[in-house]
């Protein structure tokens, strides 16, 4: 894989203003930004409504937050893969682990808990109709093969989904699916994340800790990024900021990088402008699993 930026940003009251955001949007996809991640903070707009306000106007993937608090399984899957599918499949989402739902359930389960189980309903919903099933034949009176919709008769510890979703597989398959490490580990997040974040502090040791967790799920090292975080407060240096980016990729193997810009709209164009063309080439990338130099999904 090449290494690739996704920029991260809070839309909202606290954070950039929607018109912030989409002037952010055109310039980072100019520079060859692969993924803008939106952060679900006080006072923010809600990251899906933020991404699909500004999907409508710029083809730049979006990877909003979503909770498992707060957000039904069915219906978060079903909202994620449509946004994917009407933006032809530049789209995902960084699932956080909260504390608690508002499902019945062993009220001291680990949020870590809840996020694999919620993960894995997630990916078993977006493979219980793929696209092969759209038939579309008039003179047979076939619109859909139902033998290809399989229900996922989910009925775990925490969650349980009858399935199937009700519309197709997008052209990647399925909506990337992003974890922060911290919260969670290796272990519980390759199971089912496509990118891992990692902080600084976190990365020596993380390519190898990675390739084992995938390795113990039956899947190559390939099946997922690794992505550092790197929070930036006041960008004087840009030239040597890259260099030492490029230096830490090249040590601890990363497949990409997080920028985290603080400040208003000037400040985080200077991060776009000036540090982003220093780490990566603008390309063409179909989807947002090409853009993070990932294979296509695949049913399991």
């Amino acid at each position: 894989m090449s290494t690739f930026v996704q920029l991260s940003l809070a839309v909202g009251e606290t954070g950039l203003t929607l018109a912030d955001a989409g002037a952010i949007a055109a310039l980072a996809e100019q520079t060859g930004v692969a993924a803008i991640r939106l952060r679900d903070e006080p006072g923010a707009i809600e990251p899906t409504v933020a991404a699909a306000y500004l999907a409508g106007a710029h083809r730049i993937p979006f990877v909003p937050e979503l909770a498992t608090t707060g957000n039904a399984p069915y219906n978060a899957a079903r909202r994620l893969l449509s946004l994917d599918r009407a933006t032809d499949g530049r789209f995902g989402a960084v699932l956080v682990p909260g504390a608690g739902d508002e499902v019945s359930g062993p009220a001291n389960a680990h949020p870590a808990e809840r996020w694999r189980e919620y993960a894995a309903v997630l990916a078993r919903l977006w493979e219980s109709f793929p696209c092969e099933a759209l038939i579309g034949d008039q003179e047979a009176a076939l619109f859909v093969d139902d033998e290809l919709i399989r229900p996922i008769g989910h009925d775990g510890p925490l969650y349980k989904v009858a399935g199937p979703i009700d519309g197709p597989s997008s052209v990647q398959g399925r909506p990337v699916l992003v974890a922060d490490l911290a919260g969670l580990g290796f272990v519980t997040a390759a199971e089912r994340a496509d990118a891992i974040v990692v902080d600084r502090a976190e990365s020596p040791g993380a390519d190898a800790a990675l390739a084992d967790a995938l390795r113990a799920a039956g899947l190559p090292r390939s099946e997922a990024a690794l992505v550092g975080r790197v929070p930036i407060a006041d960008l004087t240096d840009a030239t040597g900021l890259a260099a030492d980016l490029r230096s830490w990729a090249g040590a601890d193997r990363l497949d990409g990088f997080e920028l985290v810009p603080a400040g208003d709209l000037e400040a985080v164009s200077a991060v776009l402008r000036e540090l982003v063309p220093l780490l990566v080439d603008p390309a063409e990338h179909p989807t947002l699993r090409a853009a993070f130099g990932l294979r296509e999904a695949v049913a399991s």
